[in-house]
């Protein structure tokens, strides 16, 4: 397959998206400055509008702006459960979870742990989640830069470098508002990017959306009743919506990344609303990106073929770079680079987070005199250079079997980490040797899990439960550990919890 350069117009739109991201990262830099509240929770000011946009952009990362459409392409919609879950457990997350992120008045999600079962659990927490967020900032850099490459011929070293180094910059810069507002500009791009290409793809498909919707419906590329058929089978919408469910809580309830927002608002009640935009986002997501790759089959189905062999996770990329308009193209790459950077850009700032609040902060505060802010900078810049360092290493060598191992062991304390939040706040009987012990099964099941035949939604399903069940049992052998749970649990969500003879409440 012949690539195409991007042409000097292309490459005029890439770099004042570029520039103007880097902009945003200046702008801050004075604020963001003054101390750790402003540099990790933006001094709790920012809009609910903008919070639950910021959410959304660092939930969908540049693999998701590219793979949605290639799922929708190859199959169907039934993937689309997954974004019907986001909005399902909006309720459950504002009713049982934002009420203690918000009372404890939390930089990070695992200080709650530590409240619950003490500092053991913290650093497991946030331990897990700096070393999975360095992994997946390599992965994030590094598939798009291949995707790109594979159809263009602009060079990947210089991809992997300008998408990571100005997003390090920006961070480092702006702290979490820089973000935020980052996350608001490249949220707004991708979802009009993802709308230019649907509308731009019918166009150019003779008979237009009616020719769209006739190759849909002939080759079953939206819904059918075989999608409602449970199995292991992993295009089973049951499957798939419950699985995303106990996935969803992972992310919004034990990932650092996630939970930095809810304290970037003024109050519990704006936390609520962002939580709504960004359900609502989620749902409007559905049409555009599942709508894109049906499309994109109709459109290689009707006016041209794709080349013999071609790799359709690079499908998006392709279709903007042979077909759309010039300055549509520079414009659609520079979508799937906001894509990239609203992800790596949150998972810097909340990794720095996690380093500084739950290890320099809590153990180490006396002996390191260093500024916090400082501190915070300094983790941004060593961890960015770390997982943009492996994806240059990706690119050159083609390792991602051994990275996306890594990415696995990591990620296969994702859910059962979520399991533990669940039986702190839901139990209790649960202490920290147990929910210890929880984990570690849980981590041990869904490894063995993993090797059958059912689907990732199922394994997501089973790892919840275990940690829960263990943990839960766990914990009866241990009952001198157990905690005082006042204002710590849903028995007691409306009592006020009492930290060192000083009262937290909810705000």
């Amino acid at each position: 397959m012949d690539k195409v350069g991007l042409g000097a117009v292309n490459w005029i739109v890439l770099i004042v998206y570029l520039v103007a991201m880097l902009g945003v990262g200046v702008y801050f830099t004075k604020r963001s400055g003054k101390n750790t509240d402003a540099f990790f929770t933006a001094s709790g000011k920012i809009p609910a509008w903008a919070a639950g946009f910021s959410i959304y952009a660092t939930t969908l990362s540049a693999i998701t702006f590219m793979s949605t459409p290639e799922q929708a392409f190859l199959s169907d919609w039934s993937y689309a459960a997954g974004n019907l879950a986001i909005f399902a457990i909006i309720p459950i997350l504002i009713y049982f979870y934002i009420p203690f992120f918000r009372k404890l008045n939390v930089t990070t999600a695992y200080e709650y742990l530590e409240e619950r079962f003490g500092p053991s659990l913290r650093v497991v927490g946030s331990l897990l989640f700096v070393l999975y967020h360095i992994g997946r900032v390599a992965i994030v850099i590094y598939l798009p830069t291949l995707a790109i490459t594979s159809v263009s011929s602009i060079n990947p070293i210089v991809i992997a470098s300008v998408v990571g180094g100005l997003c390090i910059i920006y961070t480092f810069l702006g702290g979490m508002e820089g973000v935020i507002w980052s996350d608001v500009i490249q949220g707004i791009l991708l979802l009009g990017g993802a709308i230019l290409v649907l509308v731009l793809g019918i166009l150019t498909i003779n008979g237009g959306w009616s020719t769209v919707i006739n190759d849909a419906l002939v080759n079953d590329k939206l819904i059918t009743t075989d999608n409602f058929k449970f199995g292991a089978a992993a295009a089973a919408i049951p499957i798939i919506f419950i699985g995303s469910i106990f996935n969803n809580l992972h992310q919004y309830t034990a990932s650092q990344d996630v939970v930095q927002r809810y304290q970037t608002t003024k109050s519990i009640k704006e936390t609520n609303r962002s939580l709504w935009t960004n359900g609502i986002l989620a749902l409007i997501t559905i049409p555009i990106f599942y709508g894109m790759g049906t499309v994109l089959f109709s459109y290689y189905s009707n006016v041209e073929a794709l080349p013999e062999g071609f790799n359709t996770s690079a499908i998006v990329p392709y279709f903007i770079v042979t077909t759309l308009p010039v300055g549509v193209a520079g414009l659609l790459i520079a979508a799937i680079f906001a894509a990239c950077q609203s992800t790596i850009s949150s998972s810097l700032n909340s990794i720095s987070a996690c380093i500084t609040v739950d290890f320099k902060q809590r153990f180490f505060d006396k002996t390191w005199r260093l500024n916090d802010v400082v501190l915070a900078r300094l983790v941004i810049i060593i961890t960015g250079i770390l997982g943009m360092s492996a994806a240059l290493y990706l690119v050159s060598t083609n390792q991602a079997e051994t990275w996306n191992l890594f990415l696995a062991m990591t990620g296969l304390f994702g859910v059962p980490i979520a399991g533990i939040f669940a039986l702190g706040i839901f139990t209790k009987r649960a202490n920290a040797p147990g929910v210890l012990i929880g984990l570690i099964l849980s981590a041990i099941t869904s490894y063995f899990i993993q090797q059958t035949s059912f689907s990732p939604f199922a394994v997501s399903v089973m790892a919840f439960f275990s940690s829960c069940i263990f943990g839960y049992i766990a914990s009866i052998f241990f009952p001198t550990y157990t905690k005082n749970t006042t204002g710590l649990t849903i028995y007691t969500k409306n009592e006020d919890f009492i930290k060192s003879g000083v009262k937290q409440n909810i705000s």
